[in-house]
């Protein structure tokens, strides 16, 4: 295959790629997801990125039919990479896309929940012993020895199920030796601490060059010390060798002429001839012990390239793992034969739990034919298996949220990911339309959506709808009759699919595959904040509280006209209601105190 036939790579990609690493190393690098070695060869990170992606996975990438849909898949992928254990590991979930077939899908979910479950069950000085053998690992750029100490550290913690079983048979006695080896070598170079005789001879090495260096100085040392004649600067000369060099006296004798002219020739030349004695003896034991290591390593190959070859897959597979421990996450279940629905218990929405945000509460929904046959108390009653919903209620109610935890979850199972509720079915699609609200209300805009949010509807394939607020973009009329087309043609083209709206009056009568459910608010707390029940309330129409937001206002006014003109509004809304929701709220406080 050919440079240019890879999606995002034009001739001038094409050209920095070839230059920096050659035509066959760029598609081993590109075919292996490896986003590194192109950013070291020129690419921004991010276009490195999506050059993967697609072609890793392009058909994934197609399953992301909107904007807002491949913004919440990047927002997923930034909340996982917090979790990656080295560098290597982030940029491999950095190009993650939907899986197309549900035994992927169902594969990727083994692994990682059983790294998940392998995880759970370290103590922590054994999950810190690991962390830090991977940090070692990622500053090495994942050098053989870090890879063998890592593994080395997989196994002493003891995980040695699920995708950690590529090293669980492994010998430690071997991955040591061989880490001994590894530690020792540096290219053909046998490094410092490997061999004492070695160190040895390599510290007198070093202490002769420095009194070869400073041997005028040395001269007048030996003078200034009270030798006379030559057998006394012979004999001090000789001490203070053996006392500084650790040289033997044999070595020194020899190294000294009989024939020099004076003491700076004397000490000269025996310097000189200890410095190539030595360093003729260093290469002979290097050659020997670096002989000897590439042996050990000889005999422990296989297992150093076993650990090598495992120790990046578990790095990655550790990092969901964390990821999922971190908010929760189960494994779904995906709907057997032709049954299409998407179906969460208890589900989180992980952007705001990634906030650590305390009001966050779990939801139950449903569409189509779900095997949801039990609730928690909280929820109202079995949804039902309408493939489509009409949300209404409450501004600031969580419909959008909603929207967006299913997108998660959606996205995620279609990863082969764990995800954040505490039950989960779902239809693997082949087009996921998520919109958000843009309130932005012209011809341009809604022309634009619709060429969004209509071809999948149109294709072959699954579909699931998750459109906001449509009404925003156009008047409330024609907003209400295009909406109810949408609805139609979902119910049409067997799509699941919820629609958020205020206008459920006007959609009247929907198609019986549809039902319309409802977020309700409460009333305000003594901080006048609103309380919302985020659960929806199935087959219900919500309904849009002004009374509550004007009862806020009135009790927040500034001055006597500000609140005179906030009054006149709650006489619109019902005055009556208003007293009431501001006189419950300071019961409330006065109940809390």
């Amino acid at each position: 295959m050919r440079l240019e036939e890879y999606w995002g790579v034009g001739p001038k990609t094409r050209e920095t790629l070839v230059e920096e690493l050659g035509n066959e190393r760029a598609i081993r690098a590109i075919e292996s997801g490896d986003v590194r070695t192109l950013s070291d060869a020129g690419l921004a990170r991010g276009r490195a990125t999506r050059i993967l992606r697609r072609a890793t996975g392009g058909a994934g990438m197609d399953v992301l039919a909107t904007g807002d849909a491949r913004s919440a898949y990047k927002e997923l992928l930034d909340l996982a990479v917090e979790h990656a254990v080295t560098q290597r590991a982030a940029d491999r979930i950095r190009v993650l896309t939907p899986l197309t077939t549900r035994e992927a899908m169902t594969d990727r979910l083994v692994d990682v929940i059983a790294a998940r479950d392998a995880w759970a069950t370290l103590e922590e000085s054994d999950r810190n012993a690991v962390l830090d053998a991977y940090e070692r690992y990622d500053e090495r750029d994942g050098s053989e020895h870090a890879a063998v100490e890592a593994a080395l550290a997989l196994l002493e913690a003891g995980v040695d199920s699920g995708p950690f079983a590529a090293i669980a048979d492994l010998e430690p006695e071997r991955l040591e030796e061989a880490a001994e080896a590894l530690a020792a070598l540096d290219g053909g170079r046998v490094l410092e601490g490997a061999d004492e005789e070695l160190d040895r001879l390599r510290s007198a090495l070093g202490t002769v060059e420095d009194m070869d260096a400073n041997a005028l100085e040395l001269i007048e040392e030996l003078r200034d010390d009270g030798v006379r004649d030559v057998a006394q600067f012979r004999d001090a000369f000789e001490d203070r060798l053996l006392a500084e060099t650790d040289v033997t006296i044999d070595q020194v004798r020899s190294a000294m002429p009989a024939d020099a002219t004076d003491a700076t020739d004397f000490v000269g030349a025996t310097l000189r001839t200890l410095r190539s004695d030595l360093t003729g003896a260093i290469d002979e034991r290097e050659v020997l012990v670096a002989s000897d290591l590439k042996g050990t390593l000889a005999e422990n190959r296989d297992a150093v390239d076993r650990a090598v070859g495992a120790v990046d897959d578990i790095a990655l597979h550790l990092s969901l793992a964390r990821f999922a421990l971190a908010y929760d996450c189960t494994r779904p279940a995906f709907t057997a034969g032709q049954d299409a629905a998407v179906s969460v218990v208890n589900a989180r929405n992980l952007t705001l739990a990634a906030r650590d945000d305390e009001a966050v509460q779990d939801v139950t929904y449903a569409l189509g034919d779900h095997g949801v046959d039990d609730v928690p108390a909280s929820v109202n009653a079995v949804p039902g298996e309408e493939r489509i919903s009409v949300l209404t209620g409450a501004n600031s109610g969580g419909k959008t949220t909603l929207l967006e935890t299913l997108c998660q979850i959606v996205l995620l199972a279609m990863m082969g990911l764990p995800v954040p509720a505490d039950r989960a079915e779902v239809t693997p699609v082949d087009s996921l339309v998520f919109h958000r609200r843009h309130a932005s209300f012209n011809a341009g805009v809604l022309e634009s959506t619709l060429r969004s949010v209509v071809p999948p509807l149109s294709d072959e394939g699954r579909t699931l709808m998750l459109v906001d607020e449509f009404e925003a973009i156009t008047e409330p009329g024609s907003a209400a009759d295009l909406l109810h087309g949408l609805v139609t043609l979902s119910v049409q083209r067997d799509a699941l699919g919820v629609f958020v709206t205020h206008l459920a009056d006007d959609l009247e009568p929907l198609p019986p595959e549809a039902r319309v459910d409802g977020i309700f608010a409460e009333g305000l707390n003594p901080d006048l904040e609103l309380l919302v029940d985020y659960q929806p309330r199935f087959d219900t129409v919500g309904r849009s509280t002004p009374e509550f937001i004007v009862s806020r206002l009135v009790a927040n006014a500034d001055g006597r006209g500000e609140r005179a003109g906030f009054e006149t509004l709650a006489e619109a809304v019902g005055n009556d209601i208003v007293q009431r929701t501001l006189a419950d709220a300071r019961w409330s406080e006065g109940e809390g105190d």
